[in-house]
């Protein structure tokens, strides 16, 4: 994972962290790396996290805990290049993270390829909450008539319960927050591909947080724990 780079793997590991858990600027982290004595550009930090933060989310959903059949599901709006893009997020009834999904439009198309990447991760849930939003509503319709269209098992699935409420679903606009406190001092994304990748990372961290792998679930390890387990 590490093999070629020129710094070592917990130098890296660090600056990775340190900037997807918290409120740092890339040059707030070269300047503390140079207090340490290790001279890195804040442009190879950020190539660091590009790589390895989509390296560390494939790792960590293979040791992913399940999750719960009762879903909320809502997205909410990330600045690129001055405009706003829409990243989709579900989580269960113990508030863990489902699925998110980061899209240049909110629309029909955006919300099912959200909701297909969720069924074929986690499997059908048994109800889902949404806000007043006739689209996602729409979508979960669909996909659930997909989903049991293309079961090739002998049971009668039941169709998945929809309840629109915009108190309900209280939980997920709370859950929100963490991601946009870590996201509102980058002052917006340069590009989608970047964005989805540097947003696929805060979601790890925000997991980590939860404990959300396997391993963590009676443990409660740290973040720089569970990203030494996952690097190694």
């Amino acid at each position: 994972m590490f093999k070629g780079r020129h710094f070592d793997r917990s130098v890296i590991l660090l600056c990775v962290r340190w900037y997807l858990a918290y409120g740092l600027s890339l040059r707030n982290l070269e300047e503390m790396m140079a207090e340490r004595g290790i001279t890195v550009d804040h442009a190879t930090i950020h190539r660091w996290t590009v790589h390895y933060a989509l390296l560390l989310l494939e790792r960590f959903n293979q040791r992913k805990r399940a999750v719960t059949g009762r879903w909320h599901i809502d997205e909410t709006y990330i600045r690129v290049r001055g405009r706003w893009m829409y990243l989709y997020r579900a989580i269960d009834s113990n508030s863990d993270t489902v699925e998110f999904w980061f899209s240049e439009r909110r629309n029909l198309t955006a919300a099912k390829r959200f909701l297909r990447k969720a069924l074929k991760r986690h499997g059908r849930p048994e109800r889902v909450v949404i806000d007043g939003s006739q689209t996602n509503k729409e979508a979960i319709q669909l996909c659930d008539a997909e989903s049991r269209l293309h079961d090739c098992s002998s049971l009668r699935l039941k169709p998945i319960r929809i309840r629109q409420s915009r108190y309900l679903n209280n939980r997920i606009e709370q859950d929100h927050r963490a991601i946009k406190r870590r996201v509102r001092p980058m002052l917006g994304f340069q590009s989608a591909a970047t964005a989805r990748v540097i947003l696929g990372g805060i979601e790890l961290v925000h997991m980590m947080r939860k404990q959300q792998a396997k391993y963590a679930c009676n443990r409660q390890l740290s973040i720089s724990e569970q990203f030494d387990m996952l690097a190694a």
